[in-house]
């Protein structure tokens, strides 16, 4: 019972930790897609209990709401309304590959880049600097907000117009010839 009240923090991160390896496996191998999305939802779950270790309490309460809701019905939907075994295979973008490696490695370049470019917000452990403001104690979702306006504002807004990219090309790619 020692071990468990010394370590329960640690053996919880690794229990959530494996759940979320475990399901992202399950995504990528499964091929019946219920059971896909069985396993993206049990990936979104452990990512928000691994949030809440960290005393993200804002973000692994959106992560549930948003990804384990709101996403997961759209997903659910989709694999319903769909009937795959009608589908025909088609390939919808023959010989592009090589551009798209180059954007790939281009984008990933620019997060590395970004990522260590800048120095880090937050050292791990350091979870009070998020908790306060110019020396005033306040709220997770203030802090965060605080931070995410004030220093990462353009990661954010890159971040919005990379889902605006994303949702044109669905309609795009899902409109009717």
């Amino acid at each position: 019972m020692e071990l468990l009240s010394a370590h329960g923090a640690t053996l919880l991160f690794y229990l959530f930790a494996a759940v979320v390896i475990a399901g992202a496996i399950g995504v990528v191998t499964l091929r019946n897609p219920m059971y896909g999305a069985l396993c993206l939802l049990a990936t979104f779950l452990g990512v928000a209990a691994l949030f809440l270790l960290r005393h993200a309490e804002f973000v692994g309460v959106v992560q549930i709401f948003v990804y384990g809701g709101g996403v997961m019905v759209l997903f659910l939907f989709v694999i319903m309304l769909v009937n795959l075994h009608r589908l025909r295979e088609v390939r919808m973008f023959a010989g592009t590959a090589p551009l798209a490696a180059v954007v790939a490695t281009l984008l990933v370049g620019m997060l590395l880049w970004a990522v260590l470019a800048r120095p880090a917000l937050v050292r791990a452990g350091d979870t009070a600097a998020l908790g306060a403001i110019g020396g005033e104690q306040i709220g997770n979702p203030q802090a965060l907000a605080w931070v995410l306006f004030r220093d990462h504002l353009v990661a954010f807004e890159a971040a919005s117009l990379f889902l605006l990219v994303a949702m044109i090309g669905a309609v795009v790619l899902g409109r009717r010839r």
